[in-house]
């Protein structure tokens, strides 16, 4: 029985940190870039987007679908890299339990 409560308290240890560990996660801002920084994307660690720079240069009438595709590079830039600051914090977190690979956690 004092195993189950050992393990009941570490349970509702781990959740704390989970829950902090999101917290954490989703008040992060991650800035991705497409064309050589002609295209700048800023997210938030949910990948909701915050922002979005572009350059003068790119508002011509012919260059319309160029910056389209560079705003949709630049937003997948950003989220990549959102997605793996969260999975480096996940590792961290995570360090030592019994946890398969590529089991991803719902943030």
């Amino acid at each position: 029985m004092r195993d189950i409560m050992g393990m009941m308290g570490k349970v509702k240890e781990m959740q704390a940190k989970m829950e902090k560990m999101q917290a954490d996660i989703a008040a992060l801002e991650i800035e991705g870039t497409s064309g050589g920084g002609l295209v700048t994307v800023r997210l938030n660690g949910k990948g909701e987007m915050l922002g979005l720079r572009v350059d003068p240069s790119l508002f011509k009438e012919e260059e319309v679908e160029i910056l389209e595709d560079l705003i949709v590079a630049a937003h997948k830039d950003a989220k990549s890299r959102a997605e793996s600051i969260a999975a480096e914090k996940t590792k961290e977190l995570t360090a030592g339990l019994p946890i398969p690979p590529g089991m991803k956690f719902p943030f």
